[in-house]
């Protein structure tokens, strides 16, 4: 009868050391993935360009329909992610609502990205 003899395989050393910054945390990665999922669509990114590039700093829904050739339902789900994603702020008049860009928002979301 043959004996097979088992040889352990010897440990692995470490490959490479570890690199001086820690790793994202999942909370902050759904976080920015949140934010870039919501810039991730044509009309919401024409949206925050029609809210920016009004001389009064903000835009009525009224006002964001016709340019998007988009119904009132649709137009304002997309602006609901954008509040919800913290690039929009939202401001309730009667039965209108109004629309201005997050100060600051479109900076921490390029920085979302160059901060990888």
């Amino acid at each position: 009868m043959t004996v097979a003899h088992l040889h352990e395989q010897p440990v692995a050393e470490e490959c490479c050391t570890p690199a001086g910054q820690t790793a994202m945390e999942a909370v902050e990665a759904q976080k920015r993935a949140a934010l870039l999922k919501a810039l991730a669509d044509p009309n919401r990114l024409r949206l925050l360009s029609i809210v920016k590039a009004c001389d009064t700093g903000e835009s009525c829904v009224c006002d964001l329909t016709e340019p998007l050739d988009l119904g009132q339902p649709t137009v304002s789900h997309h602006l609901k992610i954008l509040v919800d994603a913290g690039l929009l702020h939202r401001e309730k008049r009667g039965t209108w609502a109004y629309y201005s860009l997050v100060p600051g928002a479109l900076e921490r979301a390029a920085a979302a990205i160059t901060s990888l």
